[in-house]
């Protein structure tokens, strides 16, 4: 009898206990995780740009989860994978929206990007792209910025402006430009072609590459047979290493310029010896060691840097660099206005100093980069590195 009155001491005492401890946990429990959609194209021909991307949104998850997640609120990705697809990033977008995310971070390219558009302005919700195209966030139609839409690359229109005055300031007046068949292609194509007279330039030459091309001598050999004085080469896909390597095979030997979907030294070493000397736009993550110590963005650019290249032991990318400014963004964008998602699209909008990889953020109503060419830096590669442009 006596020990049967101790198990039902025991046992009540182990109840109360119990009780009160899962009393004490709800009080001191996180809240619940604010979910956040990822769209990068980490598997497929885009892959170099999604996955230092999806690497990168994971190290901003587990950092943001170790300080206390955002107001005490867990930090939640949902990352699906795009393939570089137009038609999965619009599926997978779909399903995000359903599963009650507060905002989409990408896609990575700017063909999916635009695929998507609709479907977020039509759902009234934030998307923070992480490809080029001004017409992502800039609707030709009503020349007006999109009201939901925001991107963290700077525009392809600064990257070819950037060019431009540098060819302008070389005695360049004649060039040839060849662009891949993309989103980021089709648009940076636009741009070249738009900007040139302004800079007093003659595109002579216009040809254009696919995804699955492997030999771009054709293309090479009609530019050689005009009096270009200098080749533009606008592509993300690794077909861009190509152009290097058949030109270098043609004899070709005016400068060979590409645009910001160059960032990432994989591409360099692709095209190995024929990447060396080519000239491109970019933001400063990929020099980060060359900066003044007194730079606004040198202390971010390090630790980054540092952070992805111990980790996963490859130079870090203007990819994942497009990823850690987006999502630092809406995280920022909770943190100051809670889940509402007006008041966070009006903290993006009005947000100003928003210290980023790709340079200084000032977002407006009339600008949903907030970037200029000041964010810009002409890179050149040097024995298979990237390096400031010195001349």
């Amino acid at each position: 009898m006596f020990k049967r009155k101790l198990l039902i001491l025991g046992g009540v005492l182990f109840l109360g206990l119990a009780l009160s401890v899962n009393s004490f946990a709800k009080k001191v429990d996180l809240k619940e995780p604010y979910k956040i959609g990822c769209l990068f194209a980490f598997t497929g021909p885009a892959s170099w740009l999604g996955e230092p991307e999806r690497r990168t949104a994971v190290w901003i998850e587990d950092k943001v989860n170790k300080a206390g997640g955002i107001n005490g609120h867990p930090l939640k990705l949902l990352i699906e994978d795009t393939k570089g697809d137009p038609t999965a990033a619009v599926l997978a977008a779909k399903k995000l929206l359903k599963e009650g995310v507060l905002a989409i971070v990408g896609p990575s390219t700017s063909g999916e990007s635009m695929a998507v558009v609709p479907i977020m302005e039509e759902a009234e919700q934030i998307l923070v792209s992480c490809a080029a195209a001004e017409a992502i966030v800039h609707d030709p139609k009503t020349d007006k910025e999109r009201k939901w839409i925001f991107k963290t690359p700077q525009k392809d229109s600064h990257v070819v402006q950037k060019i431009y005055g540098h060819m302008k300031k070389s005695g360049i007046a004649k060039v040839a430009i060849i662009t891949d068949t993309t989103g980021f292609g089709a648009q940076g194509r636009e741009q070249l072609k738009k900007y040139a007279p302004e800079f007093g330039i003659a595109v002579i030459s216009d040809e254009t590459y696919g995804p699955k091309d492997t030999d771009l001598t054709p293309q090479l050999t009609k530019i050689k047979g005009t009096e270009a004085q200098a080749i533009v080469n606008w592509s993300i896909l690794p077909a861009q290493t190509t152009v290097m390597k058949n030109r270098i095979q043609l004899g070709i030997t005016i400068p060979l310029y590409q645009s910001h979907g160059f960032g990432n030294t994989k591409y360099a070493a692709a095209a190995g010896e024929a990447a060396e000397g080519v000239i491109f736009p970019c933001g400063r993550v990929l020099v980060a060691e060359f900066l003044d110590k007194k730079h606004p963005q040198k202390k971010l650019l390090v630790e980054y840097k540092k952070a992805y290249e111990s980790q996963h032991k490859e130079d870090v990318s203007t990819f994942g660099g497009h990823a850690l400014d987006a999502l630092n963004l809406v995280v920022a964008a909770l943190k100051a206005s809670g889940p509402d998602k007006n008041k966070m699209r009006s903290f993006i909008e009005n947000k100003k100093g928003f210290v980023g990889t790709g340079g200084i953020f000032n977002f407006s109503p009339t600008d949903h980069t907030g970037l200029g060419l000041d964010s810009l830096e002409m890179l050149t590669v040097k024995k298979g590195k990237f390096d400031l442009y010195k001349k």
